[in-house]
């Protein structure tokens, strides 16, 4: 080999190296982008997170200088999927329904995992109808408002409600009487009294400010269908995005962690806090504090009955994978606690 080829090839491993390097001095992520969710009560930690700054104070704390953190709106369960898919958004809040929906496509691909759970809470089905008495005396015409159709806790809820009543082949029994509506939305369909909807499948506060009105009840609850409380909220990611941002990522989980003792501990500022978020809503804070008093609503990063889910997910053909354990999900940070 000649000397000028000799020149040149080390000139090409020389490029190649000094690339490298920069590529390593770039080091992670400057900025990240998290949902904040539908709104409610489940929310409230990503509301404290937003607000005190938490998770721009753990990276200070870690070395990650400057991080810039934006919080965006952009729907619902099946919106907020596709822009972890697509990269518009790097932590994304939501229900085990559509998680497992996201876990499932991305399990031989980006593979999302759960960071942890946010919260563990029912929602309840309401209706002004007086003829729904129970779930099963809905009428052709009736309609209940979701979240999301088909990939939202209250839509599989209904499917688990109609399989064990119908058989699992009927899952799908109450999916044509789902429209899909926010929280906000749904209220205020429901309230009106204009015949748009018939009933709502809610969380708190929507569900105590729908009790307000004396002509409204609650037929069903998803605790009872579940057999047990389940997580309601939880925060996921892609591997990926954990594997190339490790501080980063270290640092939104400490930052939940740190919201979540937050509203474990004043009951009083978390309700003010989420009366600040809803322009009250309807309520007083005080109202709203008893509402967080409720032994069902708890607070925690540990996920609960996620494998119900998934089982009966699997079961009835929404996800093709099945995990053998709720760890299956979750990245390892929270695998040491009791989940299921």
């Amino acid at each position: 080999m000649s000397c000028q080829v000799v020149r040149q090839v080390s000139f090409v491993l020389l490029t190649v190296l000094m690339a490298s390097c920069a590529s390593s001095r770039r080091g992670e992520v400057s900025e990240i982008r998290i949902t904040r969710g539908a709104g409610g009560v489940g929310f409230l930690p990503l509301m404290a997170m937003e607000k005190y700054r938490l998770v721009e104070k753990h990276a200070a704390m870690a070395g990650v200088k400057g991080l810039r953190v934006h919080w965006i709106d952009i729907g619902g369960p099946a919106v907020v999927n596709d822009a972890l898919l697509s990269g518009s958004a790097d932590f994304i809040a939501a229900g085990p329904p559509a998680f497992l929906t996201l876990w499932d496509k991305t399990l031989t691909s980006t593979k999302v995992n759960g960071v942890a759970a946010i919260s563990s809470i029912p929602m309840y089905l309401n209706t002004r109808a007086e003829h729904m008495k129970q779930l099963s005396d809905i009428r052709v015409d009736d309609r209940i408002a979701v979240t999301a159709i088909k990939v939202s806790i209250p839509a599989i809820i209904l499917q688990m409600y109609a399989a064990d009543r119908y058989g699992v082949s009927e899952a799908p029994h109450f999916d044509p009487f789902t429209i899909a509506m926010t929280h906000p939305d749904g209220v205020l369909a429901l309230l009106s009294g204009a015949n748009a909807i018939d009933a709502h499948f809610t969380s708190p506060p929507f569900h105590q400010r729908e009790l307000k009105d004396p002509s409204v009840r609650t037929v069903l609850n998803s605790d009872e269908v579940l057999g047990g409380p389940a997580t309601f909220t939880m925060l996921s990611t892609s591997t990926a995005f954990r594997d190339h941002n490790p501080k980063v990522y270290a640092t939104v989980f400490a930052a939940l962690q740190e919201a979540i003792q937050m509203m474990n501990t004043d009951k009083y500022q978390a309700a003010k806090l989420l009366f600040d978020a809803m322009n009250g809503g309807g309520f007083t804070v005080r109202e709203m504090q008893q509402i967080l008093m409720d032994p069902a609503i708890r607070f925690t990063t540990t996920p609960e009955n996620m494998m119900k889910y998934a089982s009966f997910m699997h079961d009835i053909g929404s996800i093709k994978n099945v995990p053998a354990s709720w760890k299956d999900l979750f990245f390892p940070e929270v695998q040491s606690a009791p989940g299921s």
